[in-house]
């Protein structure tokens, strides 16, 4: 149990830091991209990766929180190499914006950390007319990993450095609607569960990274793709959530992680050298999991590609 500080295989903990697990390795030369980066455990990731020597792309829906948090990287670490770029995951052309000015611009990409997220809204659609979360968690996200793609190829090829895509999932995924992934009624108020719709986009993003590191293994490509789950954290990714989820996490928050904890495992698969060739896999507290130990679902093939197919289908053309 995290709670505990147990050391895993890895030697690490629930309890281990961001600081911690990145002690000691050199990210001098790196650039990753690290989306909500400018709120709670974003902020922690940005900052550790950063203090590394990472060059920090940080993808953010509100540019002057993003500078703020920038200036604020750069009083502890002058030298630290920090970009502030906008986007909004509740937009497809947000996320298609970000990502052309990003592979104009020339900079390599090593490393992509789709980090931002909402947790249990009351029902809204995206500007896509998509039900927000399946839109902000997953289709976002899967959307923005197609379009850099071709960039961290380039850059695994011409560096000869591995490239990591690293998907924040949650242990909720296992708390979604009995079906998995509603397809059909994604966009159906009348029946819509915020604490099951945020499991769904959950499920989504494990499945999602699954389907992809089979895809990048297929295709011989030196980059790998590995979700997690970084503990149950009070941040204000907890703020649409009903009364007795909002008293769980404020009456529970001596027994909830830090957010330097928070951005622990994060910081681990993007980084450490114990993660170099692992791909497909699912990890929390620094250490690989079993998803399907809670739901069978988390490693369904043909639910991944059904699941892919769905989001090609819905980001086509944006």
């Amino acid at each position: 149990m995290w709670i505990f500080g147990w050391a895993g295989p890895s030697g690490f903990s629930g309890k281990s830091t961001a600081q911690q697990v990145t002690q000691g390795i050199d990210g001098t030369g790196l650039t990753a991209i690290v989306t909500g980066a400018s709120n709670g455990i974003g902020i922690e990731t940005a900052r550790a990766l950063a203090l590394r020597g990472v060059h920090i792309v940080m993808g953010v829906r509100n540019v002057n929180a993003g500078n703020k948090v920038k200036e604020q990287i750069l009083a502890e670490a002058p030298d630290a190499k920090i970009d502030v770029m906008e986007i909004d995951l509740n937009s497809l052309a947000s996320v298609s914006k970000f990502a052309s000015e990003y592979n104009s611009s020339g900079l390599p990409l090593n490393i992509l950390i789709n980090n931002a997220g909402i947790m249990a809204p009351p029902f809204t659609l995206s500007k896509d007319n998509i039900e927000q979360q399946f839109a902000v968690n997953h289709l976002g996200p899967f959307h923005l990993t197609n379009l850099m793609l071709e960039t961290m190829k380039k850059t695994a090829r011409e560096s000869n450095i591995e490239g990591r895509i690293v998907n924040l999932s949650s242990v909720l995924h296992k708390s979604g609607y009995k079906e998995g992934i509603r397809f059909d009624k994604i966009n159906e108020e009348s029946s819509y569960d915020g604490n099951a719709a945020y499991g769904q986009s959950k499920l989504c993003n494990l499945l999602h990274t699954n389907e992809l590191a089979r895809r990048l293994k297929a295709d011989g490509v030196n980059i790998t793709a590995n979700s997690l789950h970084p503990g149950l954290i009070a941040t204000n990714i907890t703020n649409n959530l009903n009364i007795v989820g909002w008293l769980f996490f404020t009456i529970g928050q001596f027994f909830l992680k830090n957010v330097a904890q928070g951005a622990a495992t994060t910081c681990y698969v993007a980084l450490h050298p114990q993660v170099k060739g692992v791909s497909g896999e699912y990890f929390i507290d620094s250490n690989k999991a079993d998803p399907s130990a809670t739901s069978a679902m988390a490693k369904d093939p043909e639910l991944a590609k059904k699941l892919w197919d769905f989001s090609l289908n819905l980001t086509a053309g944006k």
